[in-house]
């Protein structure tokens, strides 16, 4: 039985509203064991757009650990961040994770040369194809140019937010990219996560595909965590019995948490 959830994301996340207690204790009574909060900063991001996503890290690491404290005798909480990767904040994110004491980094994809595909002005004009290609290459991009992640979150993102949502999606088309993209992160040392949210949107499948969930333990991938990438509480540890029943099909036999930026392995039978 799965019962962690690593991508989470609160009222201190730009796009959530939720108490990050009210997040907590809605774990506690789902039966969650860790939960590791991943509040979202996203430096330099589209400046078009309402959503503020500069985290108040001090504000954010307080809380954590009022409530870290609080709530020790009913569950592990843990203390992470998601980050919008761009190539030009490499350095600037590297010396933001040195400040603050994470047990876990997820690198993300939001922003494709300066545009989040969550909007429709990403597409427009363009072939869904044409879209797709892109964002896989600026994920390269990213990984070029920073490795200070632990996992690459949501790697087709994207798919969520195509116009036709591309509900028999396959990697077949980009295969080479995201091989490449693949196998760099396990030359790195790092890992990818399942996240359920593809589910929330619709999907027919989580982020990433299943056949790249597959691909990536024939490449010899091993670390992967499981995030539900809740913004409210409905949505915490979403279908993870059905991404439990994936991974084993794909050809996992564990799945990842971490503390202080270790990874640890549990089983998920």
């Amino acid at each position: 039985m799965v019962s962690s959830d690593f991508h989470i994301h609160t009222s201190f996340s730009g796009d959530s509203d939720t108490p990050m207690k009210n997040m907590i204790e809605k774990g506690i009574m789902s039966g969650l064991q860790i939960m590791c909060f991943t509040e979202h900063m996203d430096l330099d991001y589209d400046s078009q757009c309402e959503e503020n996503f500069q985290l108040d890290t001090d504000k954010y690491l307080q809380s954590y650990l009022n409530y870290k404290e609080q709530y020790k005798d009913k569950i592990d909480l843990r203390f992470g961040v998601e980050l919008g990767l761009q190539p030009h904040l490499a350095q600037t994110h590297q010396e933001y994770l040195a400040d603050f004491p994470f047990d876990f980094v997820i690198g993300s994809s939001h922003l494709v040369h300066g545009i989040d595909p969550y909007y429709p002005k990403y597409f427009q004009g363009r072939q869904e194809d044409d879209c797709i290609k892109e964002y896989f290459e600026s994920i390269l991009e990213n990984l070029k140019a920073f490795s200070g992640f632990d996992v690459y979150g949501h790697i087709d993102y994207i798919i969520r937010y195509c116009p036709s949502q591309k509900k028999d999606y396959s990697f077949e088309k980009n295969f080479d990219i995201i091989d490449e993209i693949l196998k760099t992160i396990i030359a790195l040392g790092k890992g990818i996560e399942i996240n359920t949210g593809g589910f929330k949107y619709g999907l027919a499948h989580p982020n990433p595909h299943e056949d790249i969930l597959k691909r990536y333990r024939e490449l010899g991938g091993e670390i992967i965590t499981m995030g539900s990438d809740a913004h409210v509480c409905d949505y915490l540890g979403f279908q993870f019995s059905k991404a439990a029943e994936i991974l084993q099909q794909t050809g996992f036999r564990y799945y990842t948490v971490f503390k202080n930026r270790i990874p640890k392995f549990l089983p998920l039978k």
